[in-house]
């Protein structure tokens, strides 16, 4: 590939972290937008771990062995795993900037951007609720299911999840889930299980630590960082591959609760945004409304340059 396509990849990968970073909105849905979806899913279907530890012997052997080095070059460009890491260096990029920009709205206007959340989920319920059957008992458990599983999770108890390791590496692996499928976002499932502003606050609280000089609180924040990214490597090359195996064999299905849960996981902006609201007045609801409304037209934009949602 040639430098200019390169940059294509880094570009689309960006476009999806800065998408991922935001809840409502999926990085699936942007790499179907930007015509690399296909290829994405291919690429991870295709990765295997064990072959790439294999290939380390060969890749560090000294003295230098061309052949075997050109083998590995071979069986890594096989994989795409070329196009995954400059991907992936496009994807990191844009959240760390997005996260900054997300925590700084967060802390001076929690209400607007919890109110602009809520439009985009919203609208990424209603966009995908044509798709959604009710029509076999099977698929009104995955919507009862679904809604049930996220509205209680974006209550109270799931802001009470503890801050270690455990939890930080377990909704690293479920939301990198929401990357396989166009219309769900994994900021979304973190932040209805109260995660988002924790993961954000990190990627802020490292990058301002990093320009202040600060090694402890900047060790600290890459820590639960590196924890998060260790969770969504698991999770992509394993629980990822079963959220798309059951959408290939079960589609209704699965599209059902995945839609259900979105639904049910509006309650997650709706307590975030009056939760700290002294009283609630036809000002502050009537701004919230607004803000939504602006995120539910950000959304049908986007779901109308991709033509369709693409499942």
């Amino acid at each position: 590939m040639s430098a200019r396509a390169w940059l294509g990849v880094y570009l689309r990968g960006a476009a999806m972290g800065a998408a991922d970073a935001v809840p409502g909105v999926s990085g699936g849905t942007i790499a179907l937008i930007t015509g690399i979806y296909t290829r994405l899913i291919d690429a991870i279907a295709g990765l295997d771990p064990r072959a790439c530890l294999a290939l380390l012997g060969p890749a560090v052997r000294t003295p230098i062995d061309a052949d075997a080095r050109a083998t590995v070059r071979d069986e890594l460009v096989a994989m795409d795993v070329p196009f995954l890491c400059v991907l992936g260096v496009g994807v990191v990029s844009a959240v760390v900037t997005v996260a900054n920009v997300v925590q700084y709205f967060l802390t001076t206007d929690p209400v607007a951007t919890y109110a602009f959340f809520f439009g985009l989920v919203l609208a990424s319920v209603l966009v995908l609720a044509g798709d959604v059957s009710l029509g076999t008992p099977r698929h009104v458990a995955a919507a009862v299911g679904g809604f049930a599983l996220a509205f209680v999770a974006s209550g109270s108890a799931g802001a009470h999840l503890p801050a270690n390791p455990v939890t930080t590496f377990l909704v690293g692996a479920l939301a990198i889930c929401a990357m396989v499928l166009p219309g769900i976002s994994g900021s979304l499932i973190l932040l209805t299980l109260g995660q988002y502003d924790r993961m954000t606050g990190a990627v802020h609280g490292a990058t301002a630590a990093a320009f202040a000089g600060d090694v402890g609180a900047f060790g600290e924040h890459v820590t639960t960082l590196v924890v998060f990214a260790v969770g969504a490597f698991v999770g992509l090359l394993s629980s990822a591959r079963v959220v798309a195996w059951a959408f290939e064999h079960y589609r209704t299905a699965t599209l059902t609760f995945l839609v259900a849960l979105m639904a049910g996981a509006l309650r997650a902006p709706l307590r975030l945004a009056f939760g700290d609201v002294p009283a609630l007045d036809v000002a502050v609801v009537g701004r919230f409304v607004l803000l939504a409304l602006v995120g539910a037209v950000v959304l049908v934009a986007l779901e109308r340059a991709s033509g369709t949602v693409g499942y």
